[in-house]
């Protein structure tokens, strides 16, 4: 991938990822709202480890001479049903699972971007098995029951 392409790539995942991150903040403090301490608390570490990410994009950006741009955000809606959010966020994983492979298959030539990549894709997929994993849990010993555990 050419070095403008790769900038390119990386400023997108800066815009939609600290978009993200900051959906995960405001849905941390709304469950934290409802009395699902630890549900906000997922989503509000998850917030800070997604920040860390940008971070890492950003440095990359200027590490090969790119500028950064504050892009304008995307209206996010937020969810006060705690279940359907996690479905969305397992579809989200998936969903951006598939965009971060071929975008590592377009950087392999450039091996720091690459390894940036590979890194947060191992990220990526622990979320998406956390979300498999609680939608799992809910099946088995049924939805107010995770609930409570989410207090």
């Amino acid at each position: 991938m050419e070095k403008a392409k790769t900038i390119q790539t990386l400023q997108f995942f800066v815009t939609n990822l600290s978009n993200q991150a900051f959906a995960h903040k405001l849905q941390g403090k709304i469950f934290s709202s409802q009395g699902f301490e630890k549900l906000g608390e997922k989503y509000t570490s998850h917030y800070e480890e997604e920040m860390g990410w940008v971070d890492k994009f950003i440095d990359r950006i200027l590490d090969l001479g790119g500028e950064i741009k504050q892009e304008a955000r995307m209206e996010v809606k937020m969810e006060n049903e705690p279940c359907e959010y996690v479905k969305s966020e397992l579809q989200i994983s998936i969903d951006g699972i598939e965009l971060l492979r071929k975008c590592m298959a377009e950087a392999c030539e450039d091996v720091t971007t690459y390894d940036i990549l590979k890194e947060y894709l191992k990220d990526e997929e622990e979320d998406m098995y956390w979300s498999e994993q609680q939608l799992d849990l809910i099946n088995k010993i049924g939805y107010q029951n995770w609930l409570i555990k989410q207090m």
